[in-house]
């Protein structure tokens, strides 16, 4: 995914992404990118989402995240009106997402996770199909270049990579140059080069304005480029704010040794407020309050030595988002 990604500079690059609209001119421009208040949607006896209160603020990334089954896919599809709330308001840059449907589909980008592009059509003729539906869209050939497929402008859909084809519907969310856009798992299948140069255009859309939604199960990726992280489990919401709130000013020390060493020794000789734990077997985790200090470091390695232990793979780290979002919603596989 390079070509236009590279070359021109960083100036056209954030160009060929801007919306091109004058805040003035929008509808009620102060209003965040998303607004959710109290909503509840069942299917039957079932809560998929169950009093959801959250908000996304104007011209950031906010991640929306949660396992399988924690209501992300409801919650999206009625924020992009393809469902109706049971209880609640939902506001989408101040409008109704299905009574001001028609207002808002212009202002809006969708990238869907999987389907909706016909399979044998080349990605050339899709993107200017697109881009006869909209009334300042992004140059076709430019797009294809930004996204890393000119060479695959002639590849029918069904021809091209998984990869690949996320990349295609990355392209098409933005050709219409929307204020709002959302992203559905938008590196699913791509290789390391393709996803870091998506989150470089990702990181474009910001610079540009665009308000970004990111669902995703790549917790590197939305501790990367979140602004703002929203953690919702059993259609609630469990924890917001940046990821540096979430994650907190916690520092870990980690080291593998033989399982089942005395935790409860070794706590006796760390700093009161310490924390261990082991988990899996045989992987020690310590945890403080700040920064691993050169104390700590010696505390543990001066515990190992007096009980003959080789701790191995020390390395010093701080929580990440992924910790944070374990602690919150478990640990068990869901369906």
């Amino acid at each position: 995914m390079t070509g236009g990604a590279r070359g021109g500079g960083q100036d056209r690059r954030l160009a060929c992404v801007s919306t091109g609209k004058d805040p003035e001119t929008r509808t009620n421009p102060t209003a965040p990118a998303v607004q959710i208040d109290g909503l509840v949607k069942r299917y039957g006896s079932t809560a998929a989402v169950d009093g959801l209160t959250l908000t996304a603020p104007r011209g950031a990334v906010t991640a929306i995240l949660g396992p399988n089954g924690a209501g992300k896919t409801t919650t999206i599809e009625i924020c992009e009106g393809y469902r109706r709330p049971g209880e609640g308001t939902v506001r989408v840059l101040g409008m109704d997402p299905v009574r001001d449907a028609r207002a808002l589909r212009p202002r809006v980008g969708v990238m869907l996770q999987s389907g909706g592009i016909p399979p044998s059509v080349p990605a050339a003729d899709y993107l200017k199909l697109l881009s006869r539906f909209h009334t300042n869209p992004l140059d076709p050939a430019q797009l294809l270049d930004l996204v890393g497929l000119a060479a695959s402008a002639r590849t029918p859909y069904k021809r091209l990579s998984g990869g690949q084809q996320q990349r295609l519907s990355l392209a098409a969310a933005v050709i219409g140059r929307p204020e709002l856009v959302f992203l559905d798992e938008p590196t699913a299948g791509m290789d390391p080069q393709a996803r870091h140069a998506t989150w470089d255009l990702i990181a474009q859309l910001r610079a540009a304005g665009v308000s970004v939604i990111l669902t995703t199960h790549f917790m590197e990726e939305a501790e990367r480029l979140s602004d703002h992280v929203a953690i919702i489990d059993h259609g609630q919401l469990v924890a917001a704010g940046t990821p540096g709130q979430l994650t907190g000013t916690v520092g870990q020390l980690r080291f593998r040794a033989e399982p089942g060493l005395d935790i409860q020794s070794l706590l006796a000789a760390l700093p009161p407020a310490s924390a261990a734990k082991e988990s899996p077997d045989g992987h020690y985790v310590i945890e403080v309050l700040g920064a691993v200090d050169p104390m700590l470091l010696a505390a543990v390695t001066a515990w190992c030595a007096e009980r003959g232990v080789l701790a191995t793979s020390l390395r010093i780290e701080s929580r990440t988002l992924e910790d944070v979002f374990l602690e919150l919603t478990g640990k068990e596989l869901r369906s």
